[in-house]
This record gives C-alpha cells, structure tokens and sequence, in this order.
C-alpha cells in the first residue's frame, strides 16, 4: 500500500527569510550531526535555469538514518531503504520522496499540490506546530532543541513568543507544505517500515523547523550569497556577534 501524508509546517517568517534559514540550518544541522557514513549530506548545490523553473538554486541532500532506526528495521531492512534523497530547486523544491511547496499562507490551502481525486482521497493532513514537541521513538533519536517557545522571544526581531493560536496571528507568515510519498515493497514488514519512514520524516521536519526559528538571531540578516559562500568554505556556523550583511 502507498501512503501519502502531506505534512503542513507554519513557520513565522517570510518566504525570503525562510531561503535563508533553511540552507542555514541544513548546514549546520550537518556539521552537527554527520559522520561518514550517518546524517546529511549535501551532495551537489549549483545554480540552474530552465524553462519551469526560470532561475534558481538546486540542491542534492540524503538523508542517511541507519543508526537511529529500531533494532528490528535496521536488522531486516536494506540499507538504501532507510536513506532519502531530497533533490530541491530554489525555495520551491520538488523532491523525488518529498514534494514541497512553500505558500504565504498559514496553512490553509488545500491542494496546493495538485493532487487527483484519487489521490486526494489517500491523502491524510497533518499540520505541525512548531511550538510543541514531541517524545515519540523518532523524536528521541534524532533529538530536540529542548527551547520553550511559548517563552522564547528573538532578541533581533521580536518575534515570539509563541502562544496558542500563534499561527492564525502573527506576521509575517507563511507554510512548507510537505507531501510525502512511501512506498516500500518489502515482503512481510512493509507496512511497518511505511510507517516507521513516515514517523520519521514528521520528527525530521519538527526538529529542522524547530532549529530554523530557534537558531533565528544566528541567520538573521545573512543573505543567501553569504550562506552559499558558507557552504563553499565549510566554515563553521556560529558567531557570538550578529552578523550585519554588506549586501
């Protein structure tokens, strides 16, 4: 059976700032946590231009997350089935398991991938909140910021805290809409592994925005030449200083 779940993250920033930020925290989330064989890995970061797209930025990751599967999906699952490959143009992506588009919006559009009914009819909606969290298997392994947002205020723009119904109040605004497709023809565990994938996408995606908007005051200001030049340089993510943009 194929699963299809589009998760919906609402992210309190705009679609520019969110360009910014999410190549800021995939960066570092990779200096953090990837080994040689473990982690995020940015395979291919170029510019590109063609007719759907028009100009852009394209970028190859996988996701390998062998070692924090359960005993029992490492022990019987290959390993290429626990390893994702997300390939993204620009703030816009279209991935090859993750279909993402990025909407000005709190949330609310309901077809913004232009689904058939069929597949409409599969489809189940889960709308992250980025103030909450989580303490499920997937959450465990891949870890948590452990920062309250529901005290936390950015020193630099004042944003936050984050209170019940934040989502339908703050400014700017806007959603990562997240379309995941899985399908995993593995005889007898199938639809085990389906469901363990799908579980931990949804901690992948909390955690990554959780960092995204706890790591604010750190990417604050950086324009996406500053972050390429970063990337170029493997120089390491952390400042003590706001960085002010020259350009």
């Amino acid at each position: 059976m194929v699963l299809i779940k589009e998760f919906r993250i609402v992210m309190p920033l705009s679609l520019e700032e969110y360009q910014v930020a999410q190549m800021y925290m995939v960066t570092k989330m990779q200096q953090q946590n990837t080994n040689n064989t473990e982690g995020v890995d940015v395979l291919e970061s170029r510019n590109f231009e063609d007719g759907l797209f028009g100009k852009g930025r394209y970028t190859s990751k996988v996701y390998r997350l062998q070692s924090k599967a359960p005993t029992w999906l490492s022990t019987f699952a290959p390993t290429d089935a626990l390893t994702m490959q997300e390939e993204a143009w620009n703030a816009y992506p279209k991935c090859k398991t993750v279909e993402t588009i990025h909407k000005a919006d709190n949330g609310h559009s309901e077809n913004v991938h232009g689904l058939n009914k069929q597949k409409l009819a599969n489809r189940e909606v889960e709308i992250i909140d980025i103030a909450s969290t989580s303490d499920d298997y997937w959450s465990y392994v891949i870890g948590s910021n452990n920062v309250d947002f529901s005290k936390f205020q950015s020193a630099r723009t004042g944003r936050g805290p984050l209170l019940q119904g934040w989502q339908d109040e703050c400014k700017p605004v806007m959603t990562a809409y997240k379309l995941v497709t899985v399908d995993a023809p593995y005889w007898g565990f199938g639809s085990r592994l389906e469901q363990a994938l799908i579980a931990g996408e949804r901690a992948l995606f909390l955690e990554s925005h959780r960092n995204i908007f706890a790591w604010i005051d750190e990417w604050y200001g950086m324009t996406m030449k500053m972050m390429r030049d970063v990337e170029k340089q493997s120089i390491p993510l952390y400042h003590e200083e706001p960085l002010e943009s020259p350009f």
